[in-house]
C-alpha cells in the first residue's frame, strides 16, 4: 500500500512538473521565439536540454519540505490532540493536496496561454492546507507579504530596466546614421554586460546547489570569474562583429538595421538558454520538493524542514518539465513572445538582460521575486519604449489579473482537496506511517 501511495503522489508530482514546463519554462524561450530568432520546435529542443540539465545535474540535492517557509510543519505536531503519526499523516495529505491544486491552477492558466508563477502557485497551495490543518497562525504572513509585494516589484523593476537598456541600444546603435558602424563599436560592451549577468545568475540560481560546499568559491571569487569570462567573450565578440558587419555601412539604413538585428540573434538565443538552465536548477523543487517530503515521511514517519532528494526524483522532475514544454508550452510561448508587444532580436536581448539582472539582484538581496513576472514586465518595458500603442493592453490586463488570483485560487483548491483527502484517506495513511 505504501508503494501505491508513492506511485500516486509521484504521478501528481510528475503532473506538476509537466505544468511547470508548459507554463514557466515557455517564458524563458519566449523572446527567442517572438523575435523569430528560432522556431518553436528549436526552442522546445534547446529549452528541453537546458532545463533537464539544470534540474538533474545541478538541481538541489536537499530541498525545503515546504517551499519558501510559508508553513512550519513542526506546528502540526504541537497541536492539541495530535500525535506524531497524525501530524505526519496530515503533512502527507496536505503536501499531496498542495501539489495537485497548484498543478491544476497552472494547467488552467496554460490552457488560456496565461503566464503565471509556479512558485506562487505552490506557495498559495501550501498556505491553503496550512490554514485548514493548523489555523491562520501556521502561515508565515511576513513571507506571504513579501510574495504579494513581489507581484509589483518584479514586473516594475524588470520593465524599468528593460526600458532603459533598449533606449540605450536605440540611441547608440539602432538610431545612429551608420547602425552597423555603431554596432561594431558598442556590441562588445553589450556582450560583456550580458555575459557577466547571465554567468552570475547561472551560478547563483543554479550552480550554487552544487558548488555551495566549496569554501574557496566565495562571492568575490565568483564575481572575478564572471568578469574574467565576460572579458574573454567580449574580446572574441570584437572579431565576430567586425567579420559580420565589415564594409556594410554603405548599405541603406533599412538593410543596415536588418544586419544588426541578425547580429543579435545568437545573443538572444544564448541568454534564453541560460535562463532555462537556471530555471531548471532552481524551480524543479516546486514539483519535487513536496513529493520528496511525502516519500520521506512515508519511509521514516518523521517530519523534517529539509529532506534529501534522490536522483530518480530529480530525473522525474526534469522529464516532466521537458514533456510539459514539448506538448503544451507553445501556448504561453506565443502569448509572451508575440501578443504583448512586437519583439526583435535587439529587444529580446534587452528583455532577457533586464529580467536576468533583476532576478540576480533580488536573489542576492533575498527578495522573493518571480522570473515569470520579471520577464513579462521586461517585455512590457521594451513595448512601452515605443509608446502606449506598442503594447496589447487587453493581454496585459489578463496577465496581471491572473497574477493577483494565483495565490488565493491555489489556496482555495488546496483547502478543498485537503479536506476531501483527510476525510477519505487519513486512517489508511496513518496505518502505513505507524507500521
Amino acid at each position: 500500500m505504501e508503494l501505491t501511495i508513492i506511485i500516486c503522489t509521484a504521478a501528481i508530482g510528475l503532473y506538476m512538473a509537466w505544468n511547470i514546463g508548459a507554463n514557466d519554462v515557455a517564458n524563458s524561450m519566449a523572446d527567442a521565439v517572438g523575435s523569430r530568432s528560432i522556431s518553436v520546435k528549436q526552442a522546445v529542443v534547446l529549452a528541453g536540454i537546458c532545463e533537464f540539465a539544470g534540474a538533474v545535474l545541478v538541481g538541489s540535492s536537499v530541498t525545503n519540505t515546504v517551499r519558501k517557509g510559508i508553513v512550519d510543519p513542526s506546528l502540526l505536531a504541537t497541536m492539541p490532540g495530535i500525535d506524531a503519526s497524525a501530524a505526519a499523516t496530515i503533512m502527507v495529505i496536505g503536501m499531496t493536496a498542495a501539489l495537485l491544486s497548484a498543478a491544476l491552477f497552472l494547467n488552467f492558466s496554460s490552457l488560456w496561454g496565461i503566464p503565471v508563477s509556479t512558485t506562487h502557485s505552490i506557495v498559495g497551495a501550501v498556505a491553503g492546507f496550512g490554514i485548514v490543518a493548523a489555523g491562520w497562525s501556521a502561515v508565515n504572513w511576513g513571507k506571504m507579504g513579501q510574495i504579494v509585494a513581489s507581484w509589483f516589484i518584479s514586473p516594475v523593476a524588470g520593465g524599468l530596466l528593460a526600458f532603459f537598456i533598449f533606449n540605450l541600444i536605440s540611441k547608440y546603435i539602432l538610431g545612429q546614421e551608420k547602425p552597423t558602424r555603431a554596432a561594431i563599436r558598442y556590441t562588445p560592451l553589450l556582450v560583456f554586460v550580458l555575459t557577466a549577468v547571465v554567468t552570475l545568475a547561472t551560478v547563483y540560481k543554479g550552480l550554487k546547489h552544487v558548488t555551495g560546499d566549496l569554501p574557496w568559491l566565495t562571492d568575490a571569487v565568483t564575481l572575478y570569474i564572471g568578469l574574467g569570462f565576460s572579458a574573454i567573450m567580449a574580446s572574441l565578440s570584437i572579431l565576430w562583429v567586425k567579420n559580420k558587419l565589415r564594409n556594410k555601412d554603405h548599405l541603406p539604413i533599412s538593410a543596415q538595421l536588418e544586419q544588426v538585428e541578425q547580429l543579435y540573434v545568437p545573443l538572444v538565443v544564448i541568454s534564453s538558454c541560460a535562463v532555462a538552465f537556471a530555471h531548471g536548477a532552481n524551480d524543479v523543487a516546486n514539483a519535487i520538493g513536496p513529493f520528496a517530503a511525502i516519500v520521506h515521511i512515508l519511509q521514516t514517519g518523521t517530519i523534517e524542514m529539509k529532506v534529501g532528494v534522490p536522483f530518480w526524483i530529480l530525473c522525474m522532475g526534469g522529464i516532466g518539465i521537458v514533456l510539459g514544454l514539448a506538448t503544451y508550452g507553445y501556448r504561453v510561448m506565443e502569448t509572451v513572445g508575440t501578443k504583448i508587444t512586437e519583439i526583435t532580436p535587439s529587444r529580446g536581448v534587452a528583455a532577457d538582460l533586464a529580467a536576468t539582472a533583476t532576478v540576480l539582484v533580488c536573489t542576492r538581496l533575498a527578495l522573493p521575486v518571480s522570473t515569470t513576472h520579471t520577464l513579462v514586465g521586461a517585455i512590457l518595458g521594451i513595448g512601452l519604449a515605443r509608446g502606449l500603442g506598442g503594447v496589447n493592453r487587453k493581454v496585459v490586463t489578463s496577465i496581471f489579473g491572473s497574477w493577483i488570483i494565483t495565490v488565493p485560487a491555489a489556496a482555495l483548491m488546496s483547502m478543498i482537496l485537503f479536506l476531501i483527502g483527510k476525510f477519505f484517506f487519513f486512517d489508511l495513511i496513518r496505518e502505513i506511517i505507524i507500521k
